[in-house]
């Protein structure tokens, strides 16, 4: 097997430095990559899934992989992809972040029964002595090249910090400290990471003259050419503290007809004619992959039996069965939120469902919001107790967004 053109079937590979060598060392099982993950939040979102996934394949066909966690580098901040100076963090909540971090990544190895190293770029990074550092290895850097690669170039008519400008720097040294220790030979990451992963391989071949490689997964892009993972509300996340498992589900459920094929070979397991097959429909006929791929993500993410629960809800939820549906998200309101009788557009804003009252105006006359699975067809609607269905009023917006008020207060209806 070619294990680039595998990776390239299965949308994961975007950059290589040197095909030929990594299928060798491939071949000989002697690829021994590392994947750095900076702890810049307290969760990781669907992007870092991709490079995840590549590891992932890496590992299934016997590779040794090691992730790296980046708590000494986002003291820095990494300038690739930004437009604006990265906010930095205390060092406390970069280490709060970290064991977040960690403690997701080793949910989804284990959820992959993928076995992986471990290491933390802090032991080496935060105790450096600086001038030794910039005359052992910043004289192996060239201005004029790093000021070539992209991830600067975008950056320096906005301007670019010098702690940013070091992120480089430190990312190459990272690479060398880990050739050193562990023999690691390629690195893989997003693709925004191929500036600072060729400036690893320059520096290990000036130090030790040794060859190491890169390999970098695509930034994912929506068939409309937006990012992928982004929402009304932000990034789709991991911890269910911030994208409910609910809403995560939805996102992929929900995603375009353009984008399930790509998805289903980056996100899933799935063999290549099985999404062949999945994907060759037309129409409606495209919901079925649609759900398939919601369900395999969500089952790594949040657990077989969550994903299994949220798709019987859906579905029994959409086929009139609201009662069944056990995972549709619930806010808790008094009978007098109701009695006092607010506009309805102005309650899906409440209730996060519509950003505003233009966009719930505009969903109306396009005949997108419903009370109740009943279509709302005047935008001065108001909310009332006769809407009330066993202590619970549903609310939607589309198929993408749903929630169910629950009365609190003991209702009795009145003829």
């Amino acid at each position: 097997m070619n294990i680039i053109d595998h990776l390239k079937e299965k949308e994961l590979c975007a950059q290589v430095s040197d095909s030929s060598q990594i299928q060798k060392l491939f071949l000989e099982k002697k690829i021994v990559a590392y994947l750095g993950i900076d702890p810049t939040a307290g969760s990781l979102h669907i992007g870092n899934l991709v490079p995840l996934r590549l590891l992932k394949v890496l590992v299934d066909f016997g590779q040794q992989c090691v992730i790296l966690l980046g708590e000494g580098t986002t003291h820095v901040g990494d300038p690739s992809g930004k437009t604006t100076t990265r906010k930095l963090l205390t060092s406390n909540d970069i280490h709060s972040n970290c064991q977040k971090i960690e403690g997701q990544i080793r949910s989804l190895l284990n959820s992959w029964n993928c076995q992986v190293g471990f290491v933390n770029n802090a032991e080496w990074l935060l105790e450096l002595n600086y001038v030794d550092f910039l005359r052992d290895i910043g004289t192996c850097f060239s201005i004029n090249r790093m000021l070539s690669f992209e991830s600067y170039k975008q950056r320096m008519e906005r301007g670019l910090s010098f702690i940013e400008f070091n992120y480089q720097v430190m990312q190459a040294y990272d690479f060398y400290v880990l050739h050193k220790k562990h023999g690691i030979n390629v690195q893989i990451g997003g693709d925004d990471q191929w500036g600072n992963m060729v400036s690893g391989i320059d520096l290990i071949r000036r130090k030790t003259g040794a060859a190491t490689y890169a390999l970098t997964a695509p930034l994912l892009t929506t068939a409309s050419g937006g990012k992928m993972g982004k929402t009304e509300k932000g990034s789709v996340y991991l911890d269910p503290e911030i994208t409910s498992a609910f809403e995560f589900f939805q996102y992929w459920r929900n995603i375009a007809d353009a984008d399930v094929k790509k998805l289903l070979m980056v996100y899933t397991d799935l063999d290549v004619q099985k999404i062949e097959e999945l994907t060759a429909v037309e129409g409606s006929a495209i919901n079925a992959a649609k759900k398939q791929l919601a369900y395999e993500v969500t089952s790594y993410v949040h657990g077989k039996e969550k994903a299994k629960e949220i798709l019987d809800s859906t579905e029994s939820y959409f086929e009139g069965r609201g009662s069944l549906a056990k995972s549709i998200p619930t806010h808790d309101v008094s009978l007098e939120y109701i009695t006092d009788n607010p506009a309805l557009i102005s309650v899906f804003v409440d209730q996060n469902l519509c950003k505003s009252t233009s966009e719930a105006r505009r969903f109306v006359s396009q005949g997108g919001l419903y009370v109740n699975d009943e279509k709302i067809t005047d935008h001065t609607v108001k909310l009332d107790s006769s809407m009330i269905r066993d202590s619970e009023v549903h609310l939607r917006v589309g198929k993408k967004r749903i929630l169910i008020l629950k009365i609190t207060t003991d209702y009795i209806a009145y003829e």
